[in-house]
């Protein structure tokens, strides 16, 4: 894992975000998956950040991390299976349908979830139509 501070050249502002490697950095940032979680522009770039390099005492802070770690996984799969069980899985047709249950009151029973790009996204919101993005992990729990 590697820790990178962002900057949004729109607005200015700096936040930090946790990526596997750097090259997934670089995939993301060129497929615009990155934004300001402030205000939403995909100009986003990478700013110096010094390490934070300590040494532990002993292992229980890496232990301790490792077990955060597989908390958090474990609470997102969960999260997945309720979206799994209650939701529609509408795939890469999400912004069409989320469209057709917005402008034609189209009536269902279920919510729905599905894939869309970080375009698609905005230009949702930009419509008023309500979406959420979740992290989506492996089924598997390690």
């Amino acid at each position: 894992m590697i820790k990178y501070k962002l900057e949004c050249k729109k607005c200015k502002n700096s936040f930090d975000s946790w990526f596997s490697s750097s090259k997934e950095y670089e995939k993301l940032k060129k497929k615009n998956f990155l934004n300001c979680h402030f205000c939403n522009s995909l100009n986003i770039e990478k700013s110096l950040m010094s390490p934070s390099v300590f040494k532990p005492k002993n292992n229980n802070i890496i232990v301790t991390k490792e077990k955060k770690h597989k908390e958090i996984k474990k609470k997102l799969f969960e999260y997945q299976k309720f979206i799994k069980k209650n939701f529609d899985y509408v795939g890469e047709k999400f912004a069409y349908e989320a469209r057709l249950i917005h402008y034609k009151n189209k009536k269902t029973s279920k919510g729905i979830y599905g894939t869309a790009n970080k375009e698609q996204l905005n230009e949702l919101k930009e419509e008023g139509i309500a979406t959420e993005m979740i992290p989506w992990v492996e089924d598997k729990i390690n």
